[in-house]
């Protein structure tokens, strides 16, 4: 076991509208490397949120005859719900419209405006409103956002800007020399081909045009733009000060050990934020991860659309570890994955029914029924058992690269090839023949014995993907061996264990 600590963050939620299973897929996912890094005895803290300030925000509580903070209580309750129903094991949820947040924003923008990276001057541009970005012509696509391809309007109004052009060599330089401060690697290629080797522009950092934001210390007809309110959350919410000293917090989880973002606000994770910390003289993160997105079919979720799907619905049909285990295993590392319910029904009857709970259902069968329920290791082994024990034994190193390289479909195939391997294991011993000869009544009782450590092992790992499965799991064959150390040796189940009633995990879905 190790001591020391590991902080993820996912992106805060943008407090306009209930989050789809697209915006869900991330939460999962840093929940699965969190739950995981705590199993290794890493000290985690993962931190998700709501970004809750903004023209759209404005627009909407306007809209429904609400105030901005009424409306984004109402949403944040809500995306905070849906982390809740997914079984994610955040250590904080944060919201930018907290007072403390509020007020060390205005801090770092001061700290950035009196050294001279901000200065005030005008912005002339085109902007999106939904994406609050700004554009220039060339970088529209057929005359719209290239982030959304909604319309943008011209706009120009006195604004303060972040001297991004000073720190463009150095932010190459930087990112060259850390091979996987942005992963994977075709991102950061995106990153450096696209924004970076063609030169920074300096960003405006400050609104006039609307009230619902942080207001500028010194300068209140502006409030601080997006990027610095909503980035700042990763240092705030742990005690970051730039006028004091840092809170206990933030020494001892800063610097973080991923960010784990969208690749659709990649730019502003690896090109404001790190220049942002450069200019704090803060330490950078160690990875910021662009995940895929989950599309609908071939197509982008979106309201205009029609093809939203939520995560609280789909857990209200088929049940949380089904929904997560769709959501993990069935995105691919750097390319986008696809949802459909035809997708959902398939992944959840060929692994979870077919192989996880046939496997535990019918070894539980077994051992009631030729051993009243006790499962003993009477040690008579042959050379099929060393091929199972080695397969099982050799996937804690494999599981654990590919989490450490961000493939957790992957690592989750990983495990899966463990209880794949004990269906597998049970063709081979055929313990039914075995049953029928009393004098190999040891040998059946070996190889029983073999399953249920094998199962026990995998259900390990299992527990950061699909906790409550694993938790069914350890209860119906009766174990508390649950720790990563365990893992190391096969033979850690206690022989002489009764196991409990055997319950049934997951049901085959009926596409019909």
């Amino acid at each position: 076991m190790c001591n020391k600590k590991y902080y993820i963050s996912t992106a805060i939620a943008y407090a306009s509208s209930k989050p789809h299973i697209g915006n869900t897929y991330e939460i999962v996912l840093a929940d699965v490397i969190a739950r995981y890094k705590r199993l290794c005895g890493y000290d985690v803290y993962f931190q998700t949120g709501t970004d809750e300030h903004g023209q759209k925000i404005e627009e909407k509580a306007l809209a429904e005859g609400v105030k901005p903070q009424e409306y984004v209580d109402e949403k944040a309750r809500i995306i905070k719900d849906i982390w809740d129903v997914m079984n994610t094991s955040y250590d904080r949820f944060v919201r930018t419209t907290d007072i403390h947040h509020k007020e060390t924003v205005q801090k770092i923008f001061k700290k950035l405006y009196d050294q001279g990276d901000i200065y005030l001057g005008e912005y002339k541009g085109l902007y999106c409103t939904p994406c609050e970005s700004f554009w220039t012509d060339s970088q529209l696509v057929d005359g719209k956002c290239p982030d959304c391809g909604r319309e943008v309007t011209e706009a120009k109004e006195e604004a303060y800007f972040f001297r991004m052009s000073k720190y463009s060599n150095w932010l190459e330089e930087y990112i060259e020399s850390h091979p996987r401060f942005i992963e994977p690697e075709s991102r950061k290629n995106e990153i450096m081909n696209n924004f970076i080797k063609p030169g920074l522009q300096d960003l405006c950092v400050s609104r006039t045009s609307f009230k619902w934001g942080i207001p500028v210390s010194f300068d209140d007809k502006h409030v601080v733009y997006v990027w610095i309110d909503a980035l700042s959350n990763y240092i705030t919410f742990l005690g970051y000060d730039p006028e004091t000293e840092n809170g206990e917090d933030f020494k001892k989880y800063w610097p973080a050990n991923l960010h784990l973002i969208g690749k659709d606000i990649l730019r502003f994770h690896t090109i404001y934020w790190p220049i942002m910390l450069h200019c704090l003289d803060i330490e950078m993160p160690e990875h910021i991860f662009g995940h895929p997105w989950l599309l609908f079919g071939s197509d982008k979720m979106s309201k205009s659309k029609g093809n939203i799907v939520y995560a609280d619905d789909l857990v209200e049909k088929y049940g949380v570890d089904a929904v997560r285990f769709y959501m993990i295993h069935e995105m691919p590392y750097a390319s986008d994955g696809t949802y459909t319910e035809d997708l959902l029904v398939d992944a959840v009857n060929t692994n979870l029914a077919n192989v996880v709970g046939n496997l535990v259902n019918r070894t539980i069968g077994m051992v009631n029924k030729y051993f009243d329920g006790i499962v003993e290791n009477k040690n008579v082994c042959e050379d099929i058992d060393k091929d199972l024990i080695d397969l099982v034994l050799c996937m804690k190193e494999k599981i654990e690269d590919n989490i450490d390289k961000f493939r957790i479909a992957d690592s989750l195939e990983n495990v899966l090839d463990i209880y794949r391997r004990c269906n597998k294991y049970i063709d081979e011993t055929m313990p039914w023949v075995l049953a029928k000869d009393e004098t190999k009544k040891d040998r059946l009782s070996t190889v029983i014995y073999n399953i249920v450590e094998s199962i026990r092992i995998a259900t390990v790992f299992l527990s950061c993907y699909l906790p409550d499965t694993a938790e069914s799991i350890f209860n119906q064959i009766n174990t508390d061996l649950r720790s990563y150390d365990s893992v190391d040796v096969f033979g850690g189940y206690v022989s002489g264990t009764k196991v409990n009633e055997p319950v049934v995990l997951f049901k085959r879905i009926d596409k019909e």
